[in-house]
């Protein structure tokens, strides 16, 4: 299989979660701010106790652009991250950045405010894999250099949400640095192993 088992699971959620979204809005495109504010993250609704909606959020798109856009990206670096650390630490690290994405948006976002997406779980993925090739490479500077890069130019287009994606690329910076640190040593052990 190209795509890893568990990267192709949450592809298929998200894109079953979509086409429930469709079909309660009567919409493919355009998915309702009604449909949004009830199975997306309305902070309002978080606040007055549907916690639930910062994990459901990570699942639910607002237009066809947005989930294919996301879906792409989720099925490139999703396995790569899949290949690198195995499923279980892709999904802890989808969930976990999603969840910490979605957190800042509730508290640096007015209560009125709506989002939803799987950006922050996204660029959790993205901070993994950026810090534990600097950890490899030797590089650390340049890990904050381009993950500062990458932060920049996908989140300063209108409406887009920037502090779940700040909030998930910090948390998948994190993550990186402890799964860098293992598998450093992992491959260190390996080398004099066969020396």
């Amino acid at each position: 299989m190209k795509y890893g088992k568990v990267t192709t699971a949450l592809f298929v959620i998200n894109v079953v979660v979509y086409i429930f979204e469709a079909i309660l809005s009567g919409n493919p495109i355009d998915i309702s701010i009604e449909v949004l504010a009830r199975i997306g993250q309305w902070n309002y609704a978080v606040l007055n106790g549907a916690w639930w909606q910062l994990f459901t959020a990570m699942f639910v798109h607002v237009g066809i652009l947005h989930i294919v856009f996301n879906m792409y990206f989720l099925l490139m670096l999703g396995s790569q991250l899949e290949r690198l650390f195995g499923g279980r630490v892709l999904v802890f690290t989808y969930l976990a950045a999603g969840l910490v994405g979605n957190l800042v948006t509730l508290f640096l976002l007015p209560p009125n405010s709506i989002s939803a997406g799987a950006s922050g779980a996204l660029f959790g993925i993205v901070g993994v894999l950026i810090m534990v090739s600097g950890i490899l490479g030797g590089n650390i500077q340049s890990v904050f250099v381009n993950a500062f890069i990458l932060f920049l130019i996908n989140s300063m287009f209108p409406g887009v949400n920037a502090y779940a994606h700040l909030g998930g690329l910090i948390t998948g910076i994190l993550l990186g640095l402890h799964y860098g640190k293992k598998l450093k040593k992992k491959l260190v052990a390996m080398t004099y192993s066969y020396a």
